[in-house]
Order: C-alpha cells, then sequence, then structure tokens
C-alpha cells in the first residue's frame, strides 16, 4: 500500500526554501492565511496520521509533501505529550507551551530532515520559515487536542495514544532521550 500524499500543491503556492507555504485555516498570527478554504495541510496530516505512520521510506512527490512530512512528526511530537495529560485543558497548556518553545529549521543543527530540506536563501525567508512552522506548531496543537481528548471522559483517546511508539520515516523532531 503506497503511503498517502498531499493533495493541496498548485502551481501558484508560495515556496519557502523547498517547502509549499500553503493556506492555514487558523487564528494564530503568521504568514499563512486562508481565508474560506475548506481543509489545509493540518487537517490533511490529521487525516492521514494514522496511515502514513507506519511508513519507514516516503517519497516525496512535491513541495507539499515536504510540509505534510514535518506537520506529521509534530502530530508525533504532540501525541507523546499529550498521553502524559490528565485533561483536555492541560493538554491545550501543553501544546501551547510546545507550539512557541524554540525549534530547529532546515539548515540548522539539530534539524532531524537536512537532507530533505533546503535550508531558507536568506533571513526573510528564514523568518518566514520560522514564522509559518510556529503557526503549524500552534494549530496542530490546538486541533489535536480536539481530536485527541474523548469529551466523556476528558482523556486521551487510546486510538491515539497507541501510536506513540511508531517513528514516522525513523525520525524525530525532539532530540534522542526526550
Amino acid at each position: 500500500m503506497p503511503a498517502y500524499h498531499s493533495n493541496l500543491m498548485v502551481p501558484e503556492t508560495r515556496l519557502v526554501g523547498n517547502m509549499a507555504l500553503l493556506p492555514l485555516k487558523t487564528q494564530f498570527k503568521g504568514p499563512a492565511r486562508g481565508d474560506g478554504i475548506d481543509s489545509d495541510i493540518i487537517d490533511e496530516a490529521i487525516y492521514y496520521f494514522k496511515a502514513n505512520v507506519f511508513f519507514k521510506n516516503y517519497e516525496i512527490k512535491n513541495e507539499a509533501d515536504r510540509t505534510l512530512i514535518y506537520v506529521t512528526l509534530y502530530i508525533s511530537e504532540c501525541i507523546k505529550r499529550l498521553q502524559k495529560c490528565s485533561s483536555k485543558s492541560q493538554g491545550e497548556k501543553e501544546m501551547y507551551t510546545l507550539g512557541i518553545t524554540n525549534f530547529p529549521i532546515p539548515g540548522e543543527p539539530g534539524f532531524p530532515l537536512n537532507a530533505m530540506y533546503i535550508k531558507p536563501a536568506n533571513k526573510q525567508e528564514e523568518e518566514t520559515m520560522r514564522a509559518y512552522l510556529q503557526q503549524i506548531r500552534q494549530e496542530t496543537g490546538l486541533r489535536l487536542c480536539d481530536r485527541v481528548f474523548d469529551p466523556q471522559t476528558d482523556k486521551p483517546s487510546k486510538w491515539w495514544v497507541c501510536f506513540v511508539k511508531r517513528q514516522f520515516m525513523n525520525k524525530s523532531l525532539s532530540a534522542p532521550g526526550q
């Protein structure tokens, strides 16, 4: 069975490095605005997460796939944190903290996918990429809390937490041992 790829790449999509800067349905400030769109890369990543997380190899077909890979790896990090949370409100606080913490971007030491991503060409592109990834991180964390926490018990769903030990492409956004 092949992995799921992004369907959101269109010819006029702006690139930052070799990663697509796709529109987002978000309330967080940043370079991506998606007013009036039905679904975005975060919806797609959450929808395909449970299937894609099993793949050790992933063929990149377009720049939107690079964004999908990043969001999928970030979802894995989020689930690791959410499994330890006892309520949805605690999970939302944890996701907010994780979303705004300092993180490496392509081209920096510590970024696990430097072989697949091009570093930003200049300082402005670097700032745009960092802002876009932070916007993705914040919105993904918020949406994931709605999906992961069971509304009746206010506990993380076992159907999401069971993916904690899975590593998409044998990679992780966090440093070893975290």
